[in-house]
C-alpha cells in the first residue's frame, strides 16, 4: 500500500506548482518583490525575506530588526503597505516574529523566584495616522502580528493628528512626533515591547517610549521588521546618537 502512494507523495511539489499556475490564469498576479508574473512572491524573493536578526542601540532603547530596508525587502514592504498587497503578509510575518522573539530573549525581565512568577511582556504598536488608516484600510503591523499568532495591547493613543512621516525631513519627523502620543489605560508597572514595521530616524519609537514611560510602563526595547540605514543619527534633541549594531546569538 505504501508503494502505491509513493508516486503521489513525490508529485506533491509539482502538483502545488500546477495549482498555482492554474490560479494565476483565473486571478493574474505578480511577485511583490520583482514583478515576475504568476506568483505573489517568487522563490528568489521569498528566500531574500529570510530574517537576519540584529540589534541597534537607539539612545538606550535596544531595537531588534530582521532586515536592512533595501532591495527585495523594500519592494515587498512598499507593495504590502501602500500597494494593497496584503497577500504577502504571511510571508513577512515570520521575520517580524523572529525579531520579537530575539528581543524577548535578550531583554525580557528575569523570572521572579519568591513566589515563582513569569513576568508578562506586552506587545504595543504605534497607532497609525488617520490618513494612513483611510488610505490603506488596515494596520500593517497588526496584520503581520495576527499572521504570527500574536496580539497587541492598545496602550497608546494619538493626542492630535499626525502627518505621514514618509516624506518629512529629520527635523520634520521630530516636530511631527513631538508629544504626539499619550498612554492609554493602566500601565503602571507593566513591561512593554514596542513593535513597528520600519525604523528610520527613530523619532516614532522614542516618542512611543516617552509616552509609555509617562504612564508608568517599563519599555524593555523595540522590535521592527526592517531598519533603514541612515548617514545621520537621530537629532540630539531626541537624545540620538550613532547606534551600535549587535547580532544576537
Amino acid at each position: 500500500m505504501s508503494t502505491a502512494f509513493r508516486p503521489v507523495t513525490r508529485a506533491l511539489p509539482g502538483l502545488k506548482s500546477a495549482l498555482l499556475d492554474a490560479l494565476a490564469v483565473v486571478s493574474p498576479t505578480s511577485c511583490a518583490g520583482c514583478a515576475a508574473p504568476d506568483r505573489s512572491l517568487c522563490s528568489a524573493c521569498s528566500a531574500a525575506l529570510a530574517p537576519n536578526v540584529r540589534e541597534v542601540d537607539l539612545h538606550g532603547l535596544p531595537v531588534t530588526y530582521a532586515h536592512e530596508y533595501g532591495g527585495v525587502v523594500r519592494s515587498v514592504l512598499a507593495a504590502y503597505k501602500d500597494g494593497g498587497r496584503t497577500d504577502v503578509a504571511g510571508r513577512l510575518a515570520p521575520a517580524l516574529a523572529a525579531a520579537i522573539a530575539s528581543a524577548l530573549r535578550e531583554h525580557a525581565p528575569p523570572v521572579t523566584a519568591h513566589p515563582v512568577r513569569l513576568v508578562t511582556v506586552h506587545l504595543v504598536t504605534v497607532p497609525s495616522s488617520r490618513s494612513a488608516r483611510r488610505a490603506r484600510g488596515f494596520s500593517p503591523v497588526r496584520l503581520l502580528l495576527a499572521h504570527a499568532g500574536l496580539r497587541t495591547e492598545p496602550a497608546l493613543r494619538a493626542r492630535r493628528q499626525s502627518a505621514d512621516q514618509a516624506h518629512l525631513t529629520i527635523q520634520g519627523r521630530r516636530e511631527n512626533r513631538d508629544h504626539w502620543l499619550a498612554p492609554r489605560g493602566a500601565l503602571a508597572g507593566r513591561h512593554v515591547l514596542l513593535v513597528d514595521d520600519i525604523l528610520t530616524t527613530g523619532a516614532t519609537l522614542l516618542e512611543a517610549r516617552r509616552a509609555l514611560a509617562s504612564g508608568g510602563a517599563h519599555v524593555i526595547g523595540a522590535a521592527v521588521l526592517a531598519r533603514t540605514p541612515r548617514r545621520n543619527p537621530v537629532p540630539e534633541a531626541l537624545g540620538g546618537r550613532s547606534g551600535t549594531i549587535r547580532e544576537p546569538p
